[in-house]
């Protein structure tokens, strides 16, 4: 029979202490996906609700000021 082993638990970065700002490209790349551009959900990136809130917000401005494409 086939082990089965738990992964473990992602912890949120920006409760560990990193922060997302709009302006850094490579940080906000992180959570968005390579093909579409879409936003990562929370059980890829492992962030907390309150802040995958808050990467959702600083992408979409990251997107309006045209430092991201929208799409590929």
């Amino acid at each position: 029979m086939a082990e089965f082993r738990r992964k473990r638990k992602k912890i949120c970065q920006m409760c560990a202490g990193k922060s997302v700002d709009y302006k850094d490209t490579e940080i906000i790349k992180k959570y968005m996906s390579a093909d579409r551009c879409k936003i990562l959900p929370r059980r890829v990136t492992g962030a907390c609700a309150r802040h995958q809130r808050h990467i959702a917000n600083e992408v979409k401005k990251a997107r309006f000021m045209g430092l991201v494409p929208f799409v590929k």
